[in-house]
Order: structure tokens, then sequence, then C-alpha cells
């Protein structure tokens, strides 16, 4: 019998795990305006950020395409874009955008509008219209074909790798075999397995994205670095990670990896990027491990619910999709129980199975998927919420790659 969850369906064939009012600014100018204008309509969400002028290159196409993927996203079921007028990320171009989903939206920008007061009255009259629209929508059964779940770890202490990672990475070949998808990412984390999940590849096209991503994620760190500082401001691996007893990324790779199962890897995608219509199984997103913008650009890619392991315990959550906090560690749970929705300490304390306590999260997604509301959606956590930034970086060309690889010597 195939599994379902119970989701929103949405004019363009995606379905959402959640059905909010979205009220999006285009630029930080506008959040105090997207604050007030929430603060009048029950339910509304406002999507609050720093970003939106004064980049250029690589940093403002991140910041264009996590907003429009923001907008776009199936646990949107409506969006009211709230521009200021001069702003480098055109607000048009984001309205635009999700007006092509075919959901409710509407646009208001503060300069043409008057000032802040003129354009809270009118963007709360069309919210309120919209909040109505959704109140109407129902759930509906939808096969796990449509759900996609980000996979992300922070906090990584030793219990993560033995149990937390394991365990979600058996509920992502459960979820890829029963036609779902999932993403991995974090690359900087995962640095010395690249070869592991090269073989994984469906081909070979695959696999040399897979070295070219790490490799990239590589340059990037190095052109971070700066010996004149502090040791510990260009260590790779937080000192809550050294006191949870891992003392190095090779170590934080060798357990992060495992958060992808073991099905193969179909393709990796940019950052926010869905993938391919119709493409479906387990990717990986090209880009570093910062919490929030890892969280960020996998919903980008499409992904309306989050399984986030943590050994150290996290408190955070997505104002847009449900974060379902995963961890390994007994003592952690116990301290910080209020923060999780999931316990596989079992797995090293009472010799539970992984394939076990991965069926056992399978089934938890799913009703989080339908509705059931994670610890951090009751805490009302919205801090992952952030949007990626690469200032004055540019992408490498393929010939650059290359030309690392064989430094370093090909895996």
């Amino acid at each position: 019998m195939e599994r379902t969850f119970m989701g929103y369906q949405r004019a363009d064939g995606s379905v959402g795990t959640r059905n909010y009012l979205v009220i999006l600014p285009s630029v930080f100018c506008a959040n105090s305006t997207v604050q007030k204008i929430a603060a009048q309509i029950p339910g509304a969400v406002p999507m609050t950020h720093c970003v939106g002028c004064s980049q250029v290159g690589l940093d403002l196409e991140l910041t264009a395409r996590t907003l429009k993927a923001m907008g776009c996203h199936p646990n949107a079921g409506a969006v009211i874009v709230v521009g200021l007028g001069c702003e480098r990320f055109d607000p048009e171009e984001l309205y635009q955008a999700v007006k092509a989903t075919g959901k409710p939206v509407a646009k208001f920008v503060i300069q043409e509008e008057g000032g802040p007061t003129k354009t809270v009255e009118k963007a709360v009259a069309a919210g309120k219209k919209f909040a109505a629209i959704l109140a109407q929508q129902q759930r509906v059964p939808c096969p796990l074909s449509a759900l996609m779940v980000g996979t992300k770890c922070g906090g990584t202490d030793a219990t993560s790798g033995l149990a937390s990672n394991p365990a979600v990475g058996n509920m992502v070949d459960r979820l890829v075999d029963a036609g779902g998808s999932a993403i991995l990412s974090e690359l900087n984390e995962l640095l010395g397995t690249e070869k592991f999940l090269a073989k994984r590849a469906v081909n070979a096209q695959v696999a040399q994205k897979i070295y070219d991503a790490v490799y990239e994620i590589e340059d990037v760190l190095r052109g971070g670095l700066d010996f004149s500082l502090p040791e510990n401001r260009n260590h790779l691996i937080s000192r809550g990670n050294f006191a949870g007893g891992v003392s190095s990324v090779v170590e934080k790779a060798l357990g992060g990896v495992h958060k992808g199962g073991t099905r193969p890897i179909q393709d990796v995608l940019p950052y926010a990027i869905p993938p391919q219509k119709g493409q479906h199984g387990l990717f990986l997103m090209d880009y570093e491990s910062q919490d929030g913008e890892v969280v960020t650009g996998e919903i980008g890619c499409g992904s309306q619910l989050i399984a986030f392991t943590t050994g150290r315990g996290h408190a955070t959550g997505h104002p847009l999709v449900p974060v379902l906090k995963v961890t390994g560690n007994y003592k952690t749970y116990a301290a910080m129980t209020e923060c999780f929705d999931f316990d596989a300490s079992p797995i090293i304390s009472q010799g539970a199975s992984i394939e076990d306590e991965g069926e056992r999260l399978l089934d938890l997604v799913i009703q989080v998927a339908s509705g059931e509301q994670t610890a951090a959606e009751k805490l009302g956590g919205t801090e992952l919420f952030c949007v990626a930034r690469r200032h004055g970086y540019h992408k490498k060309d393929p010939a650059e790659l290359r030309k690392h690889e064989k430094e370093v010597g090909n895996c």
C-alpha cells in the first residue's frame, strides 16, 4: 500500500506541508513595514532579512534566487511582496516569479504608496483577503514522491555520527525508496568523503560535479582564512564540536555523511535551485555549513521539511518550513527535551537498530508533513532564515577546479 501524507496541493503541481500567508520584503529597508503588516493579520509570517541592496555579482544573485524561492515555495500559500523602491533587487522581479506559480500574490512599494503607513494599510487589506482564501483550503492525501526532506547537523558531538545521523540516513533511504527526495549539503564538513560520494553518483558527469563542488568549497575556505588573526578564528569546526568529542573536520565528515543514507546521488544542485521537474531521489546541494544558510538553501531547492541532527542541543527553527530536531545523546535530550522531536540515543544505550529508528523517524516525518507541529514551531523559532552571502567571490571555471584537483591528487 502506497504511503501518503496530508499536504496542500498547489496550482503548479507542488505540495505544501504548511499553508502560510508570507509577507516578504525585497530588501531589508522594508523590514519594519513587513512586521507591522504581519502583526495585523493573524497567522501571517513576516520573513525579514538583511539583504537586497548594495550587493553585486554572485552575492546579489544568491539573494535574488533565494527570495524568489521563498515566495515560490509550496509552504507559502499566498504572498505579499513589500519593496522600498530603490533597492538593487527589484521587487517586480520577485513579484513576477511568485505570480508564475499561480498562487495569490500582491506587491506594494513603499516609495510608490506614499510611505510606510499607507503601505501597511493597503497591504493589510489585501492580506486579510488572502488569509480568508487560505482558511478555506484543506489538506489532501499526497504521495511521498511529492515530499523532499533537507538534512542538516548543528552542534555535532560523537553521538551524531554514531546514532542520529545514521538514523536520519536510514529514513532518507526509506523516503527515496518510496519515491521521495532528500538533500545532503554542508560540503566543507564533507571534506575527505568526496570519493565515497562520487562512487554513489548516477553517472560520471554527476561524479565530476561532486568533486568540483567539494574542491570549490575548499577554494572558498582558503580565501576566507587570515593567519594574522588568532588561531581559533581559522578553525573549521566549532568549540562545541571539540567539547563533544569531534576533534577534526575529517571526523565530523565521516559522521555527517551518514545523513545522506546510501542511495544513488542524482545531481549536485546549486544553492536554492530545485531539481529538474520530475527528478526525484537523493541530491547534494553545493554550499558550506552555516546552519541558517544551508537550511534556507535546501528549502529554496524545494525541501518542505528539515531533519536537523544535534548532539549539543539546538533551539532554532525556520519561519517557512518545519525543522525536526534529532539527537543521539540521551544527556542532551534529557537536558533540553523541549527542543527535540526525536531521541535516537537508544541506538547507543539500548542496542536499538538503525533500521528500526529510521522507520520510526520516517513515521514522524510523515506526521510532521501532515501538520503535526515540531518543537521548534512550538517554541516560535525563526532564526534559520538566513540568505547565503558570497562577498567578492566568483564561481570558478571548471578548468580552474581541474588544476586544483591535479594539485591535491584525484581521490
